[in-house]
This record gives structure tokens, sequence and C-alpha cells, in this order.
């Protein structure tokens, strides 16, 4: 099982360059970004962490920027999004820049989605909530026929293009980490996803989230595909939690990294460290 951590990287913390080279000279597998473009004052969607939102949720930095720079700075480490509001993008913008930071990363890009939880946020994008889920996956659509079609078009509810040229192609076709946990989750994953990125499974909650995944990975077997790769967003940091996850099929843990200055990132990574060594 792999690990790999995710932050919130954000304009008062370390910067991006220095926490890569960190990540990787420790040893982790994986660098994960959040997104947000921006938070609404109003504050009338609810956070589901809690009453008051922690200001890393506007301080953030454009992740695909960011993600370009550690790219340059880094050898091995998978880099991705843990997730992306896709549908807070133009899907032939969002597929150029895919498709360009999967160049400079040589291959090594993962595009984690979901369709968010800010209904103020969405609607600053002109997308309706009601909605946000369909067009999540129709946006994967057209910027799928972007990255694998010379010359690519779409025409969806939410999507209507006719035939383009857009270049870079990525090196492979990044794979798409559907996030969620509500009760159609996997039928997401299975139909637009080649892997799962549940949030914050705790260890008391392994029994049923283990039934899920094999349910996964069964029916990913009838439809003729392989094992599915499970990441687990914001895994339990201790040994005994982590051979749990093992047991249940999870592929690859990402622990959060505090939004906070260098020493601090950095004293946290020597910790988790720890824990990549048997």
């Amino acid at each position: 099982m792999e690990l790999g951590v995710v932050t919130f990287l954000t304009d008062y913390g370390i910067d991006a360059t220095t926490l890569a080279r960190a990540v990787e000279e420790r040893g982790f597998a994986g660098l994960f970004l959040t997104e947000h473009t921006h938070i609404p004052t109003s504050r009338e969607s609810p956070w589901p962490g809690g009453p008051e939102l922690p200001r890393r949720y506007w301080h953030t930095f454009d992740p695909f920027v960011a993600l370009a720079a550690m790219a340059v700075v880094t050898e091995r480490i998978t880099l991705g999004t843990a997730v992306s509001l896709i549908d807070q993008h133009h899907p032939i913008n969002l597929a150029k820049a895919v498709a360009s930071l999967d160049r400079l990363a040589r291959g090594r890009f993962e595009l984690g989605v979901g369709p968010g939880w800010n209904r103020e946020e969405m609607a600053n994008h002109g997308v309706d909530p009601r909605t946000r889920t369909a067009r999540m996956l129709e946006h994967l659509d057209a910027m799928r026929a972007i990255w694998t079609n010379d010359e690519a078009e779409f025409h969806g509810e939410f999507v209507d293009f006719d035939p383009i040229w857009s270049w870079p192609k990525p090196i492979r076709r990044p794979p798409v980490l559907i996030g969620g946990a509500g009760p159609t989750v996997l039928d997401r994953v299975l139909s637009h996803g080649d892997g799962w990125i549940p949030l914050r499974i705790r260890p008391d909650d392994l029994g049923p989230f283990a039934d899920r995944v094999a349910e996964l990975q069964r029916r990913a077997g009838e439809r003729g595909r392989g094992p599915l790769d499970v990441t687990v967003y914001g895994g339990v940091a201790d040994a005994s939690a982590l051979a749990s996850y093992a047991d249940a099929g999870v592929h690859r843990v990402l622990f959060e990294l505090p939004d906070a200055e260098t020493t601090e990132v950095l004293r946290e990574l020597d910790r988790l460290a720890g824990l990549l060594r048997p």
C-alpha cells in the first residue's frame, strides 16, 4: 500500500517547490492538492467539517499552477488533485491545463474530482447545484474526448462543441479518481473513474467500508475491468490503522498536512515518514 500526503497549499504556508522536494526526499509516493477557486462571504452553505470554516479554504493556490511548479522539481512522486471541482472549469480549458501538467510531470498526474459542497461557490460559476453531479460526469466525458482524439467534438446537455484541435495531449490519459462517499458513488466510479477517493475513513468504520470496496471490485470484475484503485483521503497515521486499511483493500493512503509554515510542515513530514519504514 502506498503512502502519500494531501494539503491545502496556501499563501501563508510552506511554498510549493519546498514541499514537493521534501515529500519526494522522504520517500512518499504521492502529493495531492485541494481546490477552491474562492469562498463566497455569505457563508450560507454549511461546511461538512463543522460550524467554522477554516481560512485555508479561501487562501489556496490554484492546484494546477502549483502542481506544474512541483512537477519540474520532482522526478518520481505522483502528483494529483484531491479533489478538483471540475464543474467550475470549462472542460476545454481544463483539458488543456491537465494535459499540459501531465506533460510537465512526464505522465505522473492523477485527476481527483468532485462536484463540491458550497452552493454559493457553484452559483458564482453558473453551476446549478441540482445538476452538479451530472455536469461533472459530462465534463469528464468531454475532456476525455479532447485528450484522446485529434479532432474532438462533444454534444451534451452542459457541454457542446463542434470538432476542435487541441494539443498537447497528455503522455497518458490521466487516471480519474472519483471523490465522495454517498450511496451512489460506486456507480460513478464504475462509469467514469479509474479509482475511488473516499474522505477520512476512520478505523472504526472499516467494516462497512471494506464491504463497499469489495462491492466495487466485484462490480468492476463483472464489467471486465481490473481492480480499481482506492485512495483514502485523510487516513489515520499509525501502523495499526494502516494495516487495517490494507486489509480493507485500500491501495493508497493520503495523510493530511497542516496549512502551516515550513518548519512545522517539515516536522510533520518527518513524523509521517516513520510510517514508511517497516
